[in-house]
């Protein structure tokens, strides 16, 4: 019985803590929208959009795009789909260069049931959160705008989980 007591304490201490943990990254945001990224007949990921205000403004900070994945993805598949994007977004080769230097070092290969956040702070300084463990910062402004625009630029590659995200329904 006593046993049982000390193994139902410490699993509530875990759970409570583990719960503490998650919403200490996006506590003190709000949630803007949400919508999930279907690539033909598969599921992808899961995103969200925080802000401090619950409303997107481009260029207004703080904000998080929180994302959880729906499948595996290797690490090098990640950083090779987010440079196809930032081409498409019209980024220069020279721009990207660096910016996947970064990710690159960060990103850990993902499985399904993983979540990545990146937070960016009023400061325009940007941290990558994996299962809510801090990966590392990315300090770059055009970084940050660049990362966030795959998702939230008038032109992205998938216009309707943007006005999701944002809560567009003008479209």
């Amino acid at each position: 019985m006593r046993h049982q007591r000390l193994i139902t304490v410490l699993l509530l201490v875990y759970v409570w803590g583990s719960h503490a943990v998650q919403g200490a990254v996006l506590q003190d945001l709000q949630k803007v929208g949400e919508a999930k990224l279907e690539v033909w007949f598969w599921d992808v990921y899961h995103s969200s959009l925080y802000t401090d205000s619950g409303e997107y403004a481009p260029g207004r900070y703080p904000v998080a795009l929180k994302i959880d994945y729906l499948r595996d993805i290797s690490a090098g598949d990640l950083v090779e789909a987010t440079a196809e994007q930032w081409q498409k977004l019209g980024y220069s080769q020279q721009q990207i260069a660096p910016w996947l230097e970064q990710v690159n070092q960060l990103w850990p290969d993902i499985s399904k049931g993983d979540q990545l956040i990146f937070r960016v702070n009023p400061q325009q300084t940007g941290t990558f959160y994996y299962n809510q463990q801090a990966l590392g910062n990315i300090d770059s402004p055009e970084f940050c705008a660049a990362f966030l625009n795959i998702w939230l630029s008038p032109d992205t590659e998938y216009p309707k989980l943007r006005e999701k995200l944002i809560k567009r329904s003008d479209k």
